[in-house]
């Protein structure tokens, strides 16, 4: 019964990424934590599960060449390190029956709340309200900088929570670089979302929060879906469903970061 239920719920998220191309850990995480799975599972298991599904995706938009791989580099040297650092402190510097679930879970809400401002400013950032190119501010002279920087910010965050390699990353790259075409955006992305969630679900992996059968059901249930969804995606319009998928964001993240008690 537990694989019936992972299959439906890595479909029904699935169908989200593919309608929206937002939702992956951020939907997936809270659903399976509500339904019972344990927080450290939830979050180790989900990693890998986005490191698989986003494989085939960086593929094609390196054929497409809609990777700036410069700023995926800059990205991940902030970020990998630092998620193996996260994932080297909860397996060696916090005592062995310490539950460190309700800590991930107060993250894993925080992180929600982010993305769902992200997705509901989306079209702002776009269009580079928030940062104006012809700015002489320091953000604006040292753009690399704040990337590897803010690689280290996000690689601590997606190893606790599994969520903001996707929506947040995102922003991050619409923010710094205005002038970089949606498609490089999204390409450029997805390539640095891989790597880091293949290292981050590898240091889960070795702290022993990775359920196979969970990672199998969820990989059966969403490939199929995001396909599927991506398909619907041009007769739903996304001015329709990104703003209802950010108010679930935001209602999922303040009820993680504020009322979740854990199991």
């Amino acid at each position: 019964m537990d694989l019936i239920f992972y299959i439906f719920a890595g479909a029904g998220v699935g169908l989200a990424v593919g309608l929206t191309g937002v939702g992956g850990g951020s939907l997936m995480t809270p659903l399976l934590i509500l339904s019972g799975v344990p927080e450290k599972i939830a979050i180790g298991t989900d990693l890998l599960y986005a490191a698989a599904t986003k494989t085939g995706a960086m593929h094609a938009h390196h054929k497409q060449g809609t990777v700036r791989w410069k700023l995926v580099a800059y990205l991940a040297l902030g970020s990998i390190p630092a998620s193996i650092a996260t994932s080297l402190v909860l397996l060696f510097l916090l005592p062995p029956d310490l539950d460190y679930g309700p800590a991930l879970s107060k993250t894993l809400g925080f992180m929600l709340i982010l993305t769902a401002f992200v997705v509901f400013f989306k079209k702002r950032l776009q269009r580079g309200n928030l940062l104006s190119e012809g700015s002489s501010s320091w953000v604006s002279r040292h753009p690399l900088r704040i990337t590897f920087f803010a690689g280290i910010v996000l690689g601590t965050f997606v190893t606790l929570s599994s969520v903001g390699a996707g929506a947040f990353c995102a922003a991050l790259l619409l923010l710094l670089f205005p002038r970089l075409p949606a498609l490089q955006v999204v390409g450029t992305d997805i390539a640095h979302a891989v790597p880091l969630t293949l290292i981050a679900g590898l240091g889960h992996l070795l702290n022993g929060n990775v359920d196979f059968q969970l990672l199998f059901g969820l990989l059966v249930g969403s490939l199929p879906a995001v396909h599927l969804g991506s398909k619907l995606a041009a007769r739903v319009p996304n001015s329709v469903l990104q703003p209802i998928l950010a108010t679930i964001l935001l209602i999922i993240g303040v009820k993680f970061g504020f009322f979740h008690s854990p199991h």
